[in-house]
């Protein structure tokens, strides 16, 4: 076995001598997988309490339209104020949250409603979380290994994604989804003392903001984006192909799963651990390198693949061919997230990166909450194995129709 100490080893894990990034990373990959222990036991709650794609739809809504509504105001406020201070505020707030739910569900007072409610407040505080993180990270390392530092990232997600699953799944089926709640609402707390040691880190960007007004802060953000074509096109495109891959892929598969292949809670944990296996080993692949070339063709590619893979899971393809598109989904979607960060820590000037990375977030998850709604409304009428079917095919074709733009094809 290769050991950390070889070359390859290294220019993965280059990121982590940098102590401030291992200290952000190392709260990360913490509170992931208590995310990854959480999204599965909120899903299967509803499954199994509601039998209903609308339900879960509602869930999806109400995580996404106040992330949404608030996200250039996150923007705004992590350019403004420091922003590792932003992140242990919201970690710390997420956590009193999630605890809240752990506390109800261990005293059997959990209703559906409470779940809405907290899912809710969770989207309004991860619009101030996000950006920050995405804009903190060039500021902790330097140029030259932030593709170490955004695999690395991705990894903090993608390996806990391969356990957390299959952990979820043995809990809830052990003890419900009380322990899944608290262990994600611990999580929470242990990322806020990570984040302690850097409170008082002196980061390069400014603070110093000079516009007037926070209006104009947005503003020039947005600019910033109209002002590059490879910016807005892909923002306006994916905005449509989350709702056509997320939105099928978070509704209709928990109940292709469940009502057409009559499996339970454990394969729904096994499509999401092999789908992690794929990011990982991706997310290794692209963190070994300094450069991308051709960034805009790789990325654009990756997920049209995705779009192909999504229509294989409506299909008859067997458990074998469920898992397989599971592994693909998770090294397509990987590679398009890691090309894209990069660029934007690359190309975006720093002061005003959160702002940037907020219009991203909020344009490409714009429509999100109606793809969750249509997915959920077709998924009962329809049935989920058409549901996927569509929205693979729609994901391929609005992939090649990027394509032909030639911002796309020069990104490199």
């Amino acid at each position: 076995m290769r050991s950390l100490n070889a070359p390859g080893a290294q220019s993965v894990f280059r990121a982590l001598k940098h102590r401030p990034f291992a200290w952000l990373w190392t709260g990360q990959i913490i509170s992931r997988f208590g995310d990854s222990l959480q999204r599965i036991a909120l899903t299967w709650y509803l499954v199994e309490k509601t039998g209903s794609a609308t339900a879960i739809s509602r869930l999806f809504i109400f995580t996404f339209v106040p992330n949404l509504v608030f996200l250039l105001l996150g923007g705004v406020a992590v350019d403004r104020f420091p922003r590792l201070r932003v992140m242990l505020l919201s970690d710390l707030a997420r956590g009193l949250l999630v605890g809240g739910i752990a506390a109800l569900a261990f005293v059997g007072r959990l209703e559906v409603w409470h779940l809405y409610v907290m899912v809710t407040i969770f989207g309004l505080v991860d619009a101030f979380f996000q950006p920050a993180y995405v804009a903190v990270i060039p500021e902790l390392t330097p140029t030259d290994v932030l593709p170490s530092a955004n695999a690395l990232t991705d990894l903090s997600g993608r390996i806990v994604g391969i356990i957390g699953p299959a952990v979820s799944a043995l809990l809830i089926t052990l003890g419900g989804t009380s322990t899944a709640f608290a262990l994600n609402a611990l999580s929470f707390f242990i990322s806020t003392a990570c984040l302690l040691p850097l409170w008082r880190l002196r980061l390069r960007h400014t603070t110093d903001i000079q516009s007037p007004s926070v209006l104009a802060d947005a503003i020039e953000g947005l600019t910033t984006v109209l002002q590059s074509p490879w910016l807005w096109v892909t923002i306006v495109l994916f905005a449509l192909v989350n709702v056509t891959l997320a939105g099928p892929l978070g509704v209709a598969l928990p109940l292709l799963i469940k009502k057409t292949l009559r499996s339970g809670v454990d394969l729904l944990g096994v499509f999401s651990s092999l789908s992690a296996l794929g990011a990982v080993l991706t997310a290794v692949v692209l963190g070994r390198k300094t450069r991308v070339h051709h960034r805009g063709v790789w990325a654009y590619g990756a997920t049209m693949v995705g779009g192909i893979m999504l229509s294989m899971t409506g299909l008859s393809v067997g458990l074998g061919g469920l898992l397989l598109a599971a592994f693909v989904l998770g090294a397509t979607t990987t590679t398009f997230g890691l090309i894209w960060t990069t660029t934007l820590q690359e190309m975006v000037p720093r002061d005003v990166l959160g702002r940037v990375s907020s219009v991203d977030q909020l344009g490409s998850f714009a429509l999100l909450p109606i793809g969750y709604a249509l997915a959920g409304w077709m998924t009962d009428r329809l049935g989920p194995p058409l549901v996927l079917v569509i929205g693979g095919v729609m994901t391929t074709g609005l992939i090649a129709l990027g394509l032909l733009h030639p911002a796309i094809r020069r990104l490199d």
